[in-house]
């Protein structure tokens, strides 16, 4: 919105996509809504209870601005046991949410016009969040074609002398690829070869179907270079309770504390108790919503499959699908509104995603597989 009183830099924001679809989806009382990331799961009631205890027994008061240090001792002994991975206490920063910890990240390695290359279709705050830090989103394509794998030479022809990072979705929102080591490899030589900071959103780690998932600090010469970012939303049903974590070397740590004091000063007390109860509870928790939501997208990649203008890659990573929609000859925005007037289904366009994303909607599978029957049911009375 343009207004003397906003500063200019915002005059041309104005709603996503992600938010068009949210506004629009309360028209429906039928509606049913594939399109924001949010579990019809709620919080186990363990993990509920225990925060509760917590909080009565005095856990309500600001904890040390790094993160409260029973949740950090968790979180260390998360990553010995889960990857065997030696985390220092000074590695590991405790943040509301793990957009918080994007910004936060950001806000501390950049300087004004640094580049970031963004692999499109990427996250949607990606692009708004390198340029809140000053920064320059740079997109990087990949394609349906190549399983949205990452392509050396677009990487290559990417880098510039101010490029000073990549983010890394793995497995990936929107498209669900989940990338693999020779990957990892290889944008490992690159980030060395230019010097570049790798940050790696790993908020999906519970949800890769084909192979085992490796944290990408873990390979070898990559810690020092390597930004990690994880949450306790997706893999613990924790979305309304804005926690997650930063792990990467001291010194940045130590910046991103001084900038998140002036900020917030610190995650909530109560949803910090909520994620050192859930940690206690991993594999319990992954095995039942893995294997739950792993029968979600194959149920609904076999719908998709089956709709004569439409078509979807096999599900390998996320609760997300990437649907193509270019038989239709309709816009991605347009294909959704169709949708969401004559079937009463929301998804998010394409669009959204960067320039890649144009041709697909993305289908978040966050209900349970009776609801995706009604909604493939109503999608393949469409006709183009």
């Amino acid at each position: 919105m343009k207004h003397k009183q906003i500063a200019k830099r915002f005059w041309q924001s104005g709603a996503t996509p992600m938010q068009t679809a949210a506004d629009a989806s309360e028209r429906y009382d039928d509606l049913i809504n594939l399109s924001i990331g949010d579990t019809d799961f709620i919080t186990d009631e363990r993990i509920i209870h225990a925060a509760m205890e917590d909080a009565l027994a005095g856990h309500t008061k600001y904890t040390n601005p790094q993160g409260d240090p029973e949740l950090i001792e968790a979180i260390q002994n998360f990553y010995r046991a889960e990857y065997e991975m030696n985390l220092a206490k000074n590695q590991i920063f405790v943040t509301t949410s793990s957009c918080m910890g994007m910004e936060l990240v950001l806000m501390t390695i950049l300087d004004p016009e640094d580049e970031v290359i963004l692999f499109s279709p990427y996250f949607t705050p990606y692009k708004q969040q390198v340029e809140l830090a000053l920064g320059c989103a740079v997109e990087v394509e990949t394609s349906e074609e190549d399983g949205f794998e990452i392509r050396e030479d677009r990487l290559r022809a990417a880098i510039t002398p101010k490029t000073k990072a990549l983010i890394l979705n793995n497995p990936c929102n929107p498209t669900g690829a989940a990338y693999d080591m020779e990957c990892y490899q290889m944008i490992a030589s690159i980030a060395n070869e230019f010097d570049l900071i790798v940050i790696c959103d790993e908020i999906y780690t519970d949800y890769m179907y084909e192979m085992p998932f490796v944290p990408f600090r873990s390979l070898p010469g990559m810690a020092e270079r390597t930004v990690t970012l994880n949450s306790f939303s997706k893999n613990y049903m924790m979305t309304g309770w804005r926690i997650g974590y930063i792990v990467a070397e001291p010194h940045l740590t130590a910046t991103m504390k001084s900038i998140n004091e002036n900020m917030v000063y610190a995650a909530p007390s109560v949803s910090q108790r909520a994620a050192l109860h859930a940690l206690g509870l991993h594999k319990e928790l992954k095995k039942i919503y893995t294997e739950e939501y792993k029968n979600r997208v194959y149920y609904a990649a076999k719908r998709i499959n089956q709709l004569p203008y439409a078509s979807v890659l096999a599900p390998r990573g996320t609760f997300y699908l990437f649907m193509n929609i270019k038989k239709t000859g309709l816009t991605s925005a347009e294909f959704c509104a169709r949708a969401m007037e004559e079937a009463h289904v929301a998804m998010i366009p394409g669009n959204a995603f960067g320039k890649a994303g144009e041709g697909y909607v993305r289908i978040a599978c966050t209900t349970g597989t009776a609801t995706l029957e009604k909604a493939f049911d109503r999608l393949a009375k469409l006709a183009f």
